[in-house]
């Protein structure tokens, strides 16, 4: 009886680490360019919620990127601060995954800023060519009392847009 157990406990053991080590295949075989996965999932998230991007006054920032229809993505981005500052400010950055140079390329570009306030976002629905991978990076900014504030960034994985 002890020997069947121990078999059995080894089998599993050996099945766990199969389990994890095709996992781990499975990861490497993604493409992973600049900081996104390319996926061909209908909406990716970011976010620079963590401990390194937190600061004084900068709590988190968002975007995100969705299928809108053929040859059409909706990007969103968003900044919020711990509490009411004089500046916050969201960059948005598109980008169209080239894959001949396997590198990150912007197509469109906008700023949104408010004053005395903790909270900024944008938006925006944007045509695309089909047949290429997008993906949205943010760059989020706090500033209080004219003191250079917070800066933190969040990026999504490319979709693709068929």
């Amino acid at each position: 009886m002890k020997r069947i157990i121990s078999l059995l406990c080894a089998v599993a053991i050996l099945g766990g680490i199969t389990f994890v080590s095709g996992s781990k295949v499975i990861a490497a075989d993604t493409d992973y360019v600049d900081g996104s996965y390319l996926t061909e999932q209908e909406e990716s998230y970011g976010s620079s919620r963590n401990a390194l991007t937190r600061g004084e006054f900068l709590s988190t920032g968002d975007c995100s990127i969705s299928k809108a229809g053929r040859g059409r993505v909706y990007v969103y981005g968003s900044t919020t601060a711990n509490s009411t500052v004089d500046y916050i400010s969201v960059t948005m950055s598109v980008e169209q995954y080239n894959e001949k140079d396997n590198a990150w390329h912007q197509i469109d570009y906008w700023d949104t800023e408010k004053t005395n306030t903790y909270f900024v976002s944008t938006s925006k629905s944007i045509v695309v060519e089909r047949g290429y991978y997008y993906r949205v990076h943010a760059m989020h900014y706090t500033k209080m009392n004219g003191v250079e504030g917070d800066f933190g960034d969040s990026v999504t994985d490319g979709i693709m847009i068929p």
